[in-house]
This record gives C-alpha cells, structure tokens and sequence, in this order.
C-alpha cells in the first residue's frame, strides 16, 4: 500500500473517531469521548508525519509526537495552538492512558474540551 494511501486512510479514521467522539458526547459517555478524541488527534498527527516525512513513530504520545512536528516549517499554525494547549494536550494522553489501565472518569467539560482539540487539530492540519 503506497503512504498516500495509508495517509487516507489515518485521515479517515481520525474524522471517524472524531465523529464517534461527538456521537459519546451526545451519550454523556464522556469516558469514551475523550478516549475517542485523543485517538482522533494521534492519528491525524501521524498522517501528517507519515505526508511529511514518509513514516510516524510506532508512539501513543502526542508530545513526542508534536515534538517531531515541530520540525515541519508547513504546520507553525499547528504546533501554535497545541503548544498553547499543552495542559488539555496532556488531559487527552491521561485519557489514553486512563481509559485503558486506571479507574478514572471524565466530567463533560473535560470531554467538551478534548473534542474542541481534536476540531481544531484536525481543522488546522489541512495544509
């Protein structure tokens, strides 16, 4: 499968979380919202590095992976806002984690939030 490809199909399954996101939002499963919105940012990420760069890092942190964003000159409007964001970045990796191996909910601010991340990040890494 040629990475043009592979980049389709991340974009398309980081709208489809994204879109699942608002659906569990809508549930009032916040959990599950917040779990689904930092899928949707960790995938359209590597889309980009896979577009950029040719690979991604086989990573579920976000950080690291903004950290190899911060190398691309395309996406300074990108990197602003997640940089601007780093607290609710962080909120989004805890969800990852939490949702997986810890006993932790999420309070429908902290889901609304997360998904207006995942908006933006998927808005603002159209190049």
């Amino acid at each position: 499968m040629s990475s043009i490809n592979e980049v389709k199909i991340l974009r398309r399954r980081a709208k489809a979380f994204y879109n699942r996101a608002l659906d569990s939002l809508n549930a009032k499963d916040y959990d599950l919202a917040s779990f689904l919105s930092e899928q949707a940012v960790q995938l359209y990420l590597k889309s980009i590095l896979l577009k950029e760069l040719g690979d991604y890092p086989r990573t579920h942190s976000i950080s690291h992976i903004i950290s190899i964003l911060k190398k691309l000159s395309n996406y300074k409007d990108l990197i602003n806002f997640l940089e601007e964001n780093r607290l609710a970045v962080r909120l989004m990796e805890d969800s990852y984690i939490s949702s997986r191996y810890l006993i932790r909910e999420f309070s429908r601010e902290e889901a609304k939030i997360l998904i207006n991340i995942a908006k933006e990040v998927l808005k603002r890494g159209e190049v």
